[in-house]
């Protein structure tokens, strides 16, 4: 398997508001964001599953062609800067992705 940060060029997370982290995750090539989407592994199911959150805390999640692009968001448990908030910026929260499996 090949890790989503093993072909995507840029994987990242910030702030949407402070009540939403979102989420891009942008191809260097088209090729590249095709055979993504084609695999069908990086899924809005399968990042619901990894971040532990229902499909109504997931704000969408769609491939966007024209950019070599894949972007969803997500609901935050807290707002951003309110006590128990780990990421005042968001700009941690795509580690996750870095090891979801995008090629078999």
């Amino acid at each position: 398997m090949t890790p989503l940060s093993g072909i995507a060029e840029v994987i990242r997370s910030k702030n949407a508001g402070p009540f939403v982290v979102t989420f891009d995750v942008l191809f260097g090539s088209e090729e590249d964001f095709e055979a993504v989407r084609t695999a069908g592994l990086v899924t809005r199911q399968a990042v619901a599953q990894l971040y532990g959150v229902s499909d109504n805390e997931l704000v969408g999640f769609d491939y966007f062609p024209f950019a070599r692009a894949i972007k969803f968001s997500i609901r935050r448990p807290v707002s951003s800067g309110a006590p128990g908030d780990s990421d005042v910026y968001g700009a941690q929260q795509h580690a996750p992705l870095l090891d979801l499996p995008a090629l078999p």
